[in-house]
């Protein structure tokens, strides 16, 4: 009850309590305006959204995460406090080093003196989940060391308790409950701060993410040192770089901006439809650039507490979106929003399609340069959402990543084109991943799954096509909407036959080719191979042709 009077406190002294009577709903609030001193004249003539900044930071680091998972939800925000609080930074006062070093402590099983040649107290960074202090190991190399903040999991679970219930609150007296989705929104932040509270799940990230890049002139990641770390505390060699938002140190030290914001969009697409792993919080604080190379300059990732990866079919979907953006195909982005399942199916394509182009056109009459292809994405995500869009939270975060990407790039060089950058770099990975050598990749991982289910196959599919001959798989329709459904099964029974007669010869040539060494031989392939990979292709030309 006293953490909630304190928030009512707060919202009053910054004059939110008018955001909640937009609610037309807790209209109590109004009784604390006689008893909480008036907000300053300087506060109260600010912006609804630097208010709700102020308030946030003045309640504690729990609720700035708060604000900063709120700010990637412009599909559900006012762009006015989207954009205010897009500017909350993630700084709180430090705690003892002392306490830094007895966690190391605790959490390594000995002395830091028998871990580290030194370990400085005072901290490097903080901020509300850990703070970082400098290191270095025996072998001389210079460390960075990630520890915890004492008590942070007990304070985590209160305050997510806390803002638990006010979600409830809200989803029961707020009229637009539906599209706002308080507990979703409290289960997101629930969600991404277990996962940042784990620095070992964080170590394993920076570890693939160095691994996606290395030896890359694009990204640099701090190597983990892994027997400095644990889930309490993670290790990481120190690097060096300038803050990517330090305009005037990256001019002194004469490094191409240009060439570093290409190269920043560049990363977003390779990130996201090579590797299917990207950075999600590449905010400024979080983006150095090493400038031992001013004509082909690099970025320095850091803090990999938040990680993205999209399910291949959410994957699909998304690049042939952007593609189709690029191309501004509107039909093509309407059948994808409803292919995708992204919307229902009965929604009309026709009024869908309009509903996009009313979207993009206008931004389309500006020069390419002054296009924000975050905000057009953002844009179209709310058009969908009056069609019943359906976003996952990883579509969510891939939004704030593109978000946070343009800034920085256009942070760098107001005057990117990112459409033209973005769009040859998309391109060519997506027929990599797509194009015929991919495919054999792919199918190539798959063969020893096949080989070893191969042996059950026959019998599998003797068993189906006895229930289809002895009419167990029957069904009785009444309505022509029924019977379209009965015969899209049927053609798909034929095309699953087929396929499975074609996988069943397929694999049978590769055995008799590989095993058979006896069998009569056609230029050097296996004759009875031959009739197998034969009879397996006509099987697959047999389901193309079902389609």
């Amino acid at each position: 009850m006293a953490s909630l009077l304190r928030i009512a406190v707060v919202l009053v002294r910054y004059r939110l309590d008018e955001v909640v009577d937009d609610a037309h709903r807790l209209r109590v609030l109004r009784w604390a305006r006689w008893v909480v001193p008036r907000a300053s004249a300087q506060i109260d003539q600010l912006p609804r959204g630097e208010r709700l900044v102020l308030a946030l930071t003045e309640l504690g680091p729990i609720f700035v995460k708060f604000g900063q998972l709120l700010s990637t939800r412009r599909d559900l925000l006012p762009d006015d406090i989207a954009d205010a609080l897009t500017a909350l930074q993630d700084k709180v006062a430090p705690f003892p080093g002392a306490q830094a070093r007895q966690a190391v402590e605790r959490a390594l099983g000995k002395p830091v003196a028998e871990s580290f040649a030194g370990f400085d107290e005072t901290p490097l960074a903080s901020a509300s989940i850990a703070q970082v202090h400098a290191a270095s190991l025996a072998d001389g190399r210079s460390v960075v060391v990630k520890v915890l903040r004492p008590d942070i999991r007990v304070r985590i679970e209160r305050d997510i308790a806390l803002l638990r219930g006010i979600g409830e609150l809200v989803d029961r007296v707020h009229p637009n409950a539906d599209k706002i989705r308080p507990l979703d929104v409290v289960a997101e932040l629930e969600l991404t701060l277990r996962n940042e509270l784990d620095l070992q799940r964080e170590g394993a990230n920076a570890s693939l993410l160095r691994r996606n890049f290395r030896d890359s002139d694009d990204l640099m990641v701090p190597e983990v040192v892994w027997s400095h770390s644990t889930a309490e505390v993670l290790t990481l060699a120190r690097v060096h770089g300038i803050p990517v938002d330090d305009l005037a140190a990256l001019d002194a030290a004469g490094i191409d901006r240009v060439r570093l914001a290409e190269k920043g969009v560049q990363l977003f697409y390779t990130q996201v439809f090579r590797d299917n792993f990207f950075h999600a919080d590449a905010h400024a604080g979080n983006i150095w650039v090493d400038a031992a190379h001013a004509d082909n300059p690099r970025f320095i990732a850091l803090d990999f507490g938040i990680m993205g990866t999209l399910p291949e079919r959410d994957q699909y979907w998304l690049a042939e979106n952007f593609l189709a953006l690029f191309r501004q195909d509107y039909q093509r982005i309407a059948e994808l929003h409803v292919e995708a399942g992204w919307v229902p199916r009965r929604t009309r394509m026709d009024e869908l399609e309009s509903a996009i182009r009313a979207v993009c056109e206008p931004y389309f009459t500006r020069p390419l340069s002054e296009i924000s292809l975050a905000e057009v994405v953002i844009k179209l995500f709310q058009v969908a959402r009056r069609h019943e869009l359906t976003l996952q939270p990883q579509l969510i975060l891939l939004q704030k990543t593109l978000l946070n990407i343009e800034g920085v790039g256009r942070l760098l060089h107001p005057q990117i084109d990112i459409w033209a950058v973005a769009k040859p770099v998309l391109e060519k990975i997506w027929r990599q991943r797509r194009g015929p050598r991919a495919m054999f990749k792919r199918l190539r991982k798959r063969v020893p799954e096949w080989l070893a289910a191969a042996p059950d196959m026959p019998q599998l599919m003797h068993r189906y096509l006895q229930q289809v001959a002895n009419g167990e798989l029957e069904v009785r329709i009444a309505s022509a909407d029924l019977r379209t459904l009965a015969d899209n099964s049927q053609r798909n029974a034929r095309i699953a036959v087929c396929l499975g007669l074609g996988v069943v010869s397929a694999l049978g040539a590769v055995a008799l080719q590989l095993f058979d060494t006896h069998a009569p031989r056609l230029a050097g392939f296996s004759s009875a191979a031959i009739v197998l990979a034969l009879a397996a292709a006509w099987s697959f030309i047999a389901a193309l042709r079902s389609r």
